[in-house]
């Protein structure tokens, strides 16, 4: 008894044993067949990414010879331009060399001129931004009173001299000092630029108090009192400003009418140019 046991026992794991292994190996097969499909879905993916680098190098060589082809044939117009010239004796060798090299410079000018319109355009922007400063911060004032406008890339800002200043004096009034505050935090916000004070008047003669003798000298001793509140109260540096008289030689409007002559007693604050960086761009080497 004890041995058919020991063999029923035994037939029953033989049996067991015999059936796992099928499935085992079936789930084997499934799990190859399933790397198999990802293998061959990465080597597809490969292949197309290498196709597509291959031609992408393709079109870039393309447009590379392309420009090469028409620089060529530029330079092959240009020479048989030039002997054409020489052969009719219309120029001489040393003229046609000249000519050559001068056609050879054409496109490193033309990206010089570029630069230069670059910079150009960029000022012109900082310059817009500035203007749409000055007038956010100072409000609703009147025009007749405040004037902010760009001429030929120069920011210009005038101030009447109703507001700054009472008729004949160059003490500037208290309420203006609110104004030139308001001025001075743009300014203050614009480290690199520097600016000019110009004080101007109309054409009425000023009655000398034996201080002042004339308009010129009320200009200028308007344009250093609006300058040192400019540095003393709002913090402006002094070597980013200049005062400047100009009298009654530069007027905005006719100096026949009461009207005109309001106009052209002003202030004007002129942002400068900066004009180093033009400089630069001239004195930058072009090449050859």
């Amino acid at each position: 008894m004890k041995g058919k046991s020991i063999l029923t026992v035994a037939g029953i794991a033989l049996i067991m044993a015999s059936c796992s292994a099928p499935r085992k190996l079936r789930e084997a097969q499934a799990e190859n067949r399933r790397l198999d499909s990802l293998y061959r879905d990465l080597q597809n993916q490969l292949l197309a990414c290498e196709n597509a680098r291959k031609s992408s190098a393709s079109d870039y060589e393309m447009r590379i010879k392309n420009l090469n082809d028409q620089l060529e044939n530029v330079k092959t117009s240009n020479n048989q331009m030039v002997n054409q010239l020489k052969d009719l004796s219309v120029i001489s060798g040393k003229q046609a060399e000249s000519i050559n090299k001068s056609l050879e410079n054409i496109g490193a000018k033309d990206s010089y001129i570029r630069d230069l319109q670059s910079a150009i355009a960029r000022k012109d922007s900082l310059n817009m931004a500035l203007v749409m400063n000055l007038k956010g911060a100072i409000g609703n004032l009147d025009d007749k009173d405040i004037n902010i406008k760009v001429d030929k890339g120069v920011v210009y800002i005038d101030i009447s001299d109703k507001l700054l200043f009472k008729s004949g004096s160059y003490e500037v009034n208290e309420g203006a000092k609110t104004v030139l505050g308001k001025v001075a935090k743009v300014l203050l916000n614009q480290p690199d630029i520097e600016f000019m004070v110009e004080g101007h008047t109309d054409n009425v003669p000023y009655k000398s108090n034996g201080i002042l003798l004339d308009n010129w000298d009320l200009s200028v001793k308007r344009a250093t009192s609006v300058v040192r509140i400019l540095q003393n109260q709002y913090n402006i540096p002094p070597a980013k400003m200049t005062a400047a008289g100009r009298g009654e030689y530069v007027p905005v409007s006719t100096n026949s009418t009461a009207e005109g002559k309001a106009a052209n007693r002003r202030t004007r604050i002129v942002i400068l140019p900066q004009l180093d960086q033009f400089f630069k761009l001239l004195e930058t080497p072009q090449r050859r």
